[in-house]
């Protein structure tokens, strides 16, 4: 009979542990979320501030291309 409970025990134990697990992991996830977000962000404005300095160099390609 107290194999029962040893069982009983350490099924509830493994349960806890699986949780707790669970719990870090779901943190780490949103953690990563949030710096793919700001990472995102950053790209956007990176991409924006080249296609801005690129914008005078087509211009003058296209002046030269056409002269």
């Amino acid at each position: 009979m107290w194999w029962l409970y040893l069982y009983v025990g350490l099924s509830t134990a493994g349960i806890l542990v699986l949780g707790v697990l669970g719990v870090r992991v779901f943190a780490e996830v949103q953690r990563l979320a949030g710096q793919v977000a700001r990472s995102t962000d950053d790209l956007a404005r990176a991409s924006e501030r080249l296609r801005q300095a690129a914008e005078p160099l087509a211009e003058r390609a296209g002046d030269i291309s056409r002269g």
